[in-house]
């Protein structure tokens, strides 16, 4: 395709992917108070506060709960724009994703394309796992670090605080998970081999483990270990997959080329000696000039 034709084709794919993102979104508006009470709810349970946003509110002022704030006039309706705005992108994934995939496939050979299904197919719940994991701990690290309050004091919650916090340790959960698939994806090209993986297994281990810590400060070494336990399965079965495949390659390598299959040529060039004259042959005019020999470009 002309260059004008890529452009043109990437503008519509564009507009399709923002049309359902702003569609998605103004539904999740109407919706804004059950996505915050969705991602807040276990973090409010964890501090002593089981209710929801609109429970608190009736409470008289004396009830002991960590008290949530919004700090400003136009807080209330940024937050809202802002919760919208990430539910909607997050729930037209499956559109925005397709139209980014439509446009870069039918530059794809077959086989780059079954590598793409396969990350794809395999990436997601793995990211989703993450997603649930963080989703599971942020209580009980909530609860810790609503411990580290001084007696006496009031510790205010900004919501729209919260609510990033939520979203990192989700990002950061979902992206820990796909670390065995970066490490398949890099001995499938030829990068990383498994038995090179498999001599890095102590230092991953304390490297995820240091991980996990990091990102649930528990003094519970459960909820530690809930989180490097499922990374370090993940780990060890990217390692067997490397080690099967760097063996299956070894095979087909020894075994050589199938019958279907054309062998290497070896198309290095080589001195063919001197030239042998032919007796009794007619011989070629000598060139007479650099550049024409009888109306030809050369004596051939």
């Amino acid at each position: 395709m002309p260059l004008a034709d890529h452009l043109r084709e990437l503008r519509n794919r564009l507009a399709k992917a923002v049309l359902a993102i702003v569609l998605v979104t103004i539904v999740a508006a109407f919706y804004y108070n059950d996505i915050i009470n969705f991602f807040t709810k276990p973090v409010l349970d964890s501090v002593g506060c089981p209710e929801t946003f609109a429970e608190l509110a009736k409470q008289p002022k004396n009830h002991q709960c960590a008290q949530i704030t919004i700090n400003g006039l136009l807080a209330p309706f940024t937050l809202a724009l802002k919760v919208s705005l990430m539910a909607g992108v997050v729930l037209a994934s499956p559109v925005w994703l397709y139209q980014l995939w439509a446009f870069v496939a039918p530059g794809l050979h077959r086989s780059e394309k079954k590598y793409a299904y396969a990350f794809v197919g395999t990436g997601v719940p793995l990211f989703l796992g993450g997603a649930f994991f963080a989703y599971k701990v942020l209580p009980t690290t909530a609860k810790v670090l609503m411990e580290f309050t001084p007696n006496g004091v009031n510790n205010l919650l900004p919501l729209d605080d919260l609510l990033d916090l939520v979203t990192r340790m989700v990002v950061v959960f979902g992206l820990s998970f796909e670390l065995p698939l970066l490490l398949v994806m890099l001995n499938l090209t030829g990068i990383l081999t498994g038995q090179r993986m498999l001599g890095w297994w102590r230092g991953m281990i304390v490297g995820i483990t240091v991980f996990a810590a990091v990102a649930t400060p528990s003094t519970d070494p459960l909820t530690m270990l809930a989180l490097a336990g499922p990374i370090w399965i993940l780990y060890f079965g990217a390692v067997l997959f490397s080690l099967l495949n760097d063996r299956r390659k070894r095979r087909r390598d020894e075994s050589g080329p199938a019958d279907d299959e054309a062998s290497d040529l070896d198309l290095t060039p080589e001195d063919i000696g001197d030239v042998e004259s032919v007796s009794g042959a007619r011989t070629l005019p000598e060139q007479a000039t650099r550049d024409r020999v009888n109306g030809y470009d050369d004596v051939t």
